[in-house]
């Protein structure tokens, strides 16, 4: 039970933060057009068509680290397989992203992301085996 909830904790915090990447992107660095209705699809994928790629670097940051933080809080609090809580919230992460290129306009450079959901939330649960292998010397 407690790896379950682990991974559910690690979903949402990684969606928190991935959320709250992509807010203060497009309310400070890139802000929505006064008037413009986010809401309305029309207007949303006219506004994102119009960013400079350099608006879509935070973006891919804020994806890649959900994957991260999310696998590494799931391994971090799993009683058990660090590296498989991680490569589960990794996985989740990827179908979160792979949605999100086939539905929002962005520059085609963005599916070089695609692969390193994965990597990300291996790193993380690779930074936990070590860690608790150093912790317990071993087990």
């Amino acid at each position: 039970m407690r790896n379950v909830l682990s991974v559910i904790l690690g979903i949402v915090v990684g969606m928190a933060f991935n959320m709250a990447l992509i807010q203060l992107n497009m309310a400070v660095f890139f802000p929505v057009p006064p008037g413009m209705d986010a809401s309305d699809p029309e207007q949303f994928n006219t506004y994102i068509q119009a960013l400079p790629n350099q608006a879509f670097l935070l973006v891919v940051i804020a994806h890649l680290g959900q994957s991260f933080l999310g696998g590494w809080i799931a391994a971090r609090l799993g009683s058990s397989r660090p590296m498989l809580l991680a490569l589960i919230v990794g996985f989740v992460s990827l179908m979160g992203g792979v949605a999100a290129i086939l539905t929002i306009p962005g520059p085609s450079w963005m599916v070089l992301e695609i692969p390193l959901y994965l990597a990300m939330a291996f790193m993380a649960g690779r930074m936990e085996q070590t860690r608790r292998k150093a912790v317990h010397g071993g087990e």
